[in-house]
């Protein structure tokens, strides 16, 4: 880090983001830090389209890791979700050099993929936060300031409320998280308060997630389940009958995990920052 300066990289592992985000973000931590003690650096790839991509595969990955090995950088911010991080995972963990794990990374939705794995091989500062295309969003300027505040700060009003000084959380995407299931790169979550949210899916693919997630032997094993916002559930035909945290609470107590209420988490501006492990200053 530079005297007083937070240099934080930001790359794009899944879909492309407008320059006009990239425009508006910078514009904001310009006004919030007049000073100039945060630098936003947006890698030309987060630019590129591929398909449903900011460029291929293989650009997506020498970005990444690039700005993962860069000393100058002090934190990796994910500009967007949008499937393609998962595709990064097997080639990008023989390139990270001893200084990438020296980083912050934050993201959410499909970025929990690299965020899972980075936590399973040692890495300690990763967080569950908004990202720069947040800015889209009504009010999504909040949403932004907030993860600023985290990188740059550490303020701990940026983070979910319920967090503990001794007990370690996790959050990821409930979609995600159970993509990693049954692979090499689902981090150990024992003894963790592991929280995860939805956005966009059936009533019925919710409980279907969760019936997998909590049948998992692995993840019997966390201090407990909370569970964040999920938004935007298309209407089932017929009607499911139930709402989200009645499974989630009907999953709990069929498994034998804690239920332990709601997250302040979710695809939204009120999406609260949530560290891996430990909250550490």
């Amino acid at each position: 880090m530079a005297e007083g300066r937070t240099r934080i990289g930001i790359v794009a592992p899944g879909s492309a983001i407008e320059r006009d985000v990239a425009e508006r973000v910078m514009a904001l931590a310009a006004r919030l830090y007049p000073d100039g003690r945060v630098e936003l650096v947006f890698h030309p790839q987060c630019f590129e389209t591929w398909g449903h991509f900011a460029g291929s595969d293989e650009v997506r990955l020498a970005a990444l890791a690039q700005f993962a090995n860069d000393d100058s950088l002090d934190a990796i911010w994910f500009a967007r979700g949008g499937y393609g991080a998962c595709r990064l995972i097997e080639g990008l963990l023989p390139l990270l050099g001893e200084g990438a794990r020296h980083k912050t990374y934050m993201g959410y939705s499909d970025a929990g993929s690299l965020l899972g794995t980075l936590y399973g091989r040692g890495f300690t500062r990763l967080a569950h936060g908004p990202m720069p295309v947040d800015i889209i969003r009504a009010g999504g300027e909040a949403a932004v300031a907030r993860a600023l505040a985290f990188l740059v700060e550490r303020r701990p009003e940026a983070l979910e409320p319920s967090l503990s000084l001794e007990v370690p959380s996790a959050a990821f995407n409930l979609t995600i998280l159970c993509h990693l299931l049954g692979t090499p790169w689902l981090p150990d979550l024992a003894g963790h308060v592991l929280m995860v949210e939805e956005v966009s899916e059936y009533m019925y693919r919710i409980d279907r997630d969760l019936f997998q997630l909590t049948g998992n032997p692995a993840l019997r094993r966390v201090a407990g389940l909370k569970l964040g916002r999920c938004s935007d559930i298309p209407p089932n035909r017929p009607d499911f009958g139930q709402g989200e945290e009645e499974v989630a609470r009907s999953w709990c107590r069929r498994t034998g995990i804690a239920y332990l209420g709601r997250a302040d988490i979710g695809h939204d501006v009120g999406n609260k920052v949530v560290p891996f492990g430990l909250w550490r200053v």
